[in-house]
């Protein structure tokens, strides 16, 4: 599968960054478009065998599927200049623009001839370029052996999920925007640990154990949080107590809110 990515932002970089470490797309069948050089030149010192060009339609044309990393408002800019020369009854579109369903990337796909191409809407978090992405995606005019191409490609990265579209919002929440929500508490955690005597360094590295410990029980023993949490904290402990502090300063309804603020209205 050739892929093209155009726009190597934030979000483009770092899908491109997954796919070249991965074993199911060849490097030298990605290539990466984008206005300016510097940071195509970037990935290229990164992966030599990775193409690089400026011109999105050039880098459309060759590709089975073509990544949409832009910012919203230059969505249908991009798809005016590369729909031309789509062959849609070959090619996939898969747009990360956070907000633009598949019925808008429809709209701006009209050729007038009531043909589409499949069409993909992505929300990845940055993970992704380490391999520890989580990616929500929904299709329509695709199938079910292009969805299935699809979640492998990004399962590969990390883990990925083929949603209805209701629930990409919340997905973005979960875990696009969850990624600063997660390096919050990290920080938050180690500001902790330096008020109780350890050097900033060394309480982030017990934080970041301590998380990866906390994902690794969750993952090999299949049960619900609170199992976990109900096995460290003895009668009138030390970590009933703490807890008890954190949902007395409103720990858990301050996720939740962070997380609805999140979605869009």
């Amino acid at each position: 599968m050739k892929i093209a990515i155009i726009g190597a932002g934030n979000m483009g970089g770092a899908v491109a960054r997954g796919l070249a470490k991965g074993s199911l797309v060849k490097t030298s069948d990605i290539t990466v478009s984008n206005p300016s050089r510097g940071k195509l030149e970037a990935l290229k010192v990164e992966f030599p065998e990775l193409n690089i060009t400026c011109e999105n339609s050039r880098a459309a044309t060759r590709a089975d599927v073509v990544i949409l990393a832009v910012k919203p408002w230059k969505i249908q800019e991009v798809i005016e200049e590369i729909k031309g020369g789509l062959d849609y009854d070959n090619q996939a579109i898969a747009s990360m623009a956070g907000g633009i369903g598949t019925a808008q990337l429809c709209t701006y796909l009209d050729r007038g001839d009531g043909e589409y191409p499949g069409v993909y809407y992505l929300i990845p978090n940055t993970a992704i370029a380490v391999m520890s992405g989580m990616t929500f995606m929904t299709s329509v005019c695709s199938t079910p052996e292009l969805d299935a191409q699809m979640l492998a490609m990004f399962k590969e990265m990390g883990d990925a999920m083929l949603v209805e579209e209701r629930l990409m919002d919340a997905g973005m929440a979960l875990a696009s925007c969850g990624i600063a929500y997660v390096m919050r508490y990290i920080r938050a955690a180690t500001e902790g640990g330096v008020e109780l005597g350890f050097y900033a360094k060394d309480a982030q590295r017990v934080i970041m154990q301590t998380m990866k410990g906390a994902v690794d029980l969750l993952e090999a023993g299949g049960l619900h949080p609170e199992m976990e949490i109900d096995k460290v904290t003895t009668p009138g402990g030390l970590t009933i107590r703490g807890l008890n502090a954190m949902e007395e300063a409103g720990f858990t309804q301050s996720v939740i809110k962070g997380l609805r603020a999140s979605v869009k209205k």
